[in-house]
């Protein structure tokens, strides 16, 4: 009985530490975010070249993979992170509630449209070709650019 008990609270607490999106990349239920490596730190706010602070999260999401809707709602538009093409510049911006958030480095399904919650919404684009070593990742940053870690 005691056991049982145990297992009921840690999963009510999971639930509860846990973010209102579901799963952003396959391969990575917990939406676990890029550490240190190389290129610097995946988390919000962290330093970038020139005095910047990195806007989003990078969620860890290995080349290739099933990239999924965090939250139901509609694909307003293509996003593109770079000015100069490359094998990585492209992405989305969703919408629904109370989040607006873009998410680079994917391939889409589509460009415009519905969208529910754990849907393939398109695949994770080859990172390695342009940033050989860094831990491949979507990054996710909410529109008004605060921090989307809390949603996770």
């Amino acid at each position: 009985m005691f056991s049982l008990r145990l297992i009921v609270l840690v999963a009510l607490v999971s639930t509860v530490a846990a973010g209102p999106w579901g799963q952003i990349c396959a391969g990575n239920s917990g939406n676990r975010v890029r550490g240190r490596d190389n290129f610097g730190s995946g988390v919000y706010g962290a330093s970038r070249s020139g005095g910047r602070k990195h806007r989003g999260v990078d969620v860890i999401c290995s080349d290739g993979s099933t990239v999924y809707a965090p939250f139901s709602g509609t694909i307003e538009r293509r996003v593109n992170p770079y000015k100069k093409n490359n094998a990585i510049n492209n992405g989305l911006q969703l919408r629904g509630g109370a989040f607006c958030i873009q998410m680079f480095y994917i391939k889409p399904m589509k460009y415009s449209g519905r969208i529910n919650k754990g849907e393939k919404i398109g695949v994770m684009l080859p990172m390695q070709s342009v940033y050989r070593g860094i831990t491949s990742h979507v990054h996710v940053q909410n529109c008004d650019l605060s921090n989307p870690t809390h949603n996770l």
